[in-house]
């Protein structure tokens, strides 16, 4: 049986060698997501063009259309339930 503390030292060691192989496999990565943000700047992001609609919310932020569908199922429902 090995010996506690060689056990230890090897698990030491092991951990040691993961957390370097991340770092540096992050700092790399870091590196080249700047580089390529150098390389290849983004294009500025053009508003897009709103058209006005003719219909126009009300003080509730509900559209006039919305609320005449709203009613109108309403409606077809209750014909529904009161003729069965």
């Amino acid at each position: 049986m090995t010996d506690l503390g060689d056990t230890l030292w090897q698990a030491a060691v092991i951990m040691a060698t993961g957390m370097v192989v991340v770092f540096v496999f992050l700092s790399i990565l870091i590196f080249l997501v700047k580089l390529l943000a150098k390389l290849a700047p983004a294009e500025p992001i053009k508003a897009p063009q709103t058209a006005k609609s003719a219909v126009t919310p009300n003080q509730n932020g509900i559209k006039p259309d919305v609320i005449a569908a709203i009613s109108a199922a309403v409606h077809q429902y209750r014909q529904a339930k009161s003729s069965s």
